[in-house]
Parts: structure tokens; C-alpha cells; sequence
């Protein structure tokens, strides 16, 4: 029997391919996840997740650094993603970083059910789309540099954080390890990597000294 993650903010979507799965895939057990935080969360808690199906306009940050991170936190856990952009880069850029499939969210139940067995089968899903007249012109895949911008610095920043980022980044400040954070948070040490990494992305600092910086400037404004 697989198990699936759906993760995905809008809830409509969610259950449609839940509906869409358990009925093409006979025995199929489905979590669904509306944040990065519950994704993160079901992949710590249950013994084993076969596929991951990721939105990456859900709130959480996803960026091509914290999917690396999370590939290498769960190496038997296949992961794909859900979208609704169709763009070959965005689909090359997915592929060039390790996942397992792209599904645009367009197509037909019967092609979506049909990319998730290919991917829970052990092969990588493109879609046909690809394979377009002239798709094969443009061969350059972006880099991470390329892909995301660098976000710009800035306090403003901090209010996009999800609460379990706010938590470890308040432990980064105090100068806990991830090994630190882990045990204090109650959580999965690749877990807090994964949330760590996000929140240097999303602060657009370097470091943890830098993040340190910016939460007690924050810090100091709200005070005042």
C-alpha cells in the first residue's frame, strides 16, 4: 500500500486529487498538508512516505535550497511537484535538482494518476508537454543563483516566517545548534536544518550571526 502526501494551500485542489488517487490507485492512503510546517511535520512523524506531492506556491518557502535539503533528509521518499506553471524551465529547473516528477495542474485526472505511479514505480515524470515542437531548442536549465533571486535584506522579512521558522530562529539567536534546536523544539535534526535553511533564504542573510542581527533589530524596534 502506498502512502502519498498532498500538500497544497488551497483545499479544494487537495481533496480533488485525493479523490482523483484513491480512486486510480487501489489501496492508496493519502495525508494532506496545507503548509510547509505540516509537510515537514508528516514526513517526521510517519514510518514511511512513499511520495510527496508539493505545491511551491504554498506558504513555507519552498525554494529550490530547502528542497535540496529535504531530498537529502528523506532519501526514500520520492518527491514531485504540483503546479500550475507550465513553463519548461521552471519543469527543468525541478528535474535538475533532484525531483522525481513535475505534474502541472492542467492536466487530465487520467495523466495525473499516470505520473504518480511512473514516479511511485521508480521512474522520473515529465510531462508531455515537453516535448513540445521547439522545446528542445531551449537547453540551458538555471542554476538556484539564476532561478530565485536573492531576496533583499530586510526586518520586513521576519513576518513571513512560519511560527516553527520564528521558534528556530529565536534558538539560532541564542546560539543553539541544530542538534540544540532539535531536542528543545522536539523535532527531527534534519528537520531543523531544513527550517534553518529557509529561514537564512527568506531573511536573505548568509549566516546565523546575521540572522541574529536582524531579529534584535527587530527586536528593538518593537520595543520602542
Amino acid at each position: 500500500m502506498y502512502r502519498i502526501v498532498i500538500a497544497d494551500d488551497h483545499g479544494l485542489y487537495r481533496r480533488g486529487l485525493r479523490l482523483a488517487l484513491t480512486a486510480g490507485i487501489p489501496g492508496v492512503e493519502i495525508f494532506e498538508a496545507s503548509c510547509f510546517d505540516a509537510v515537514l511535520s508528516l514526513l517526521a512523524e510517519q514510518a514511511s512516505v512513499d511520495l510527496a506531492i508539493l505545491d511551491l506556491n504554498m506558504p513555507g518557502l519552498f525554494n529550490q535550497e530547502v528542497l535540496s535539503g529535504i531530498l537529502s533528509a528523506y532519501p526514500d521518499t520520492r518527491f514531485a511537484i504540483v503546479s500550475g506553471n507550465d513553463s519548461r524551465s521552471e519543469i527543468l529547473t525541478a528535474l535538475s535538482i533532484g525531483l522525481h516528477g513535475y505534474i502541472v495542474k492542467s492536466q487530465r485526472d487520467e495523466e495525473v494518476i499516470m505520473a504518480v505511479n511512473e514516479i511511485l514505480s521508480g521512474r522520473i515524470y515529465v510531462p508531455a508537454l515537453l516535448s513540445r515542437p521547439g522545446a528542445a531548442q531551449a537547453t540551458h536549465v538555471p542554476t538556484p543563483s539564476e532561478h530565485i533571486p536573492h531576496r533583499r535584506t530586510t526586518t520586513g522579512n521576519l513576518g513571513r516566517l512560519t511560527s516553527r521558522q520564528k521558534e528556530v530562529l529565536k534558538l539560532m539567536a541564542e546560539g543553539y545548534s541544530n542538534k540544540e534546536i532539535a531536542r528543545d523544539l522536539e523535532i527531527a535534526e534534519a528537520t531543523t536544518k531544513i527550517h534553518a535553511a529557509a529561514v537564512l533564504r527568506e531573511l536573505g542573510v548568509r549566516n546565523r550571526t546575521e540572522a541574529a542581527v536582524m531579529l534584535k533589530t527587530w527586536l528593538t524596534r518593537d520595543s520602542n
